[in-house]
């Protein structure tokens, strides 16, 4: 069963500004480290960014959390298996809330702008 579905369509000179502007304390209050290790051994690194804060808005946006409540930025980590198939991975008490759930994301760019879309899916 469908639990909730979340979409967010980003600038990526939007995110370049951010971290340009704000730094560190940006990055550090968005993103895990891991993912920002990850972006920042990237060529395009401000896409990546602005892909795994798209897909933090849609995880948002699918489970109708909003900022409030259960809802942090680091909860929501965005990783990639080996084939570069973006994962989502919960932490703390968003991994708790999404238990019995799979967590599907798709993430696609063009020269100007990131799209992430979120399927969350209650049950085996």
């Amino acid at each position: 069963m469908v639990r909730g579905i979340g979409v967010d369509i980003i600038e990526i000179a939007r995110i370049r500004k951010s971290i340009e502007d704000l730094g560190p304390a940006f990055l550090t209050k968005v993103f895990t480290d891991a993912e920002i290790a990850y972006c920042s051994a990237k060529q395009n690194r401000y896409q990546h960014f602005a892909a795994r804060f798209a897909a933090k808005e849609a995880m948002s946006k699918a489970l109708s959390t909003g900022w409030a409540g259960e809802f942090r930025w680091k909860d929501v980590e965005v990783t990639n298996d080996p084939s570069g198939q973006p994962r989502v991975t919960l932490h703390n008490r968003l991994r708790d809330l999404c238990a019995r759930a799979t967590v599907l994301l798709t993430i696609s760019h063009s020269e100007t702008h990131v799209v992430a879309m979120v399927l969350v899916q209650e049950g085996p």
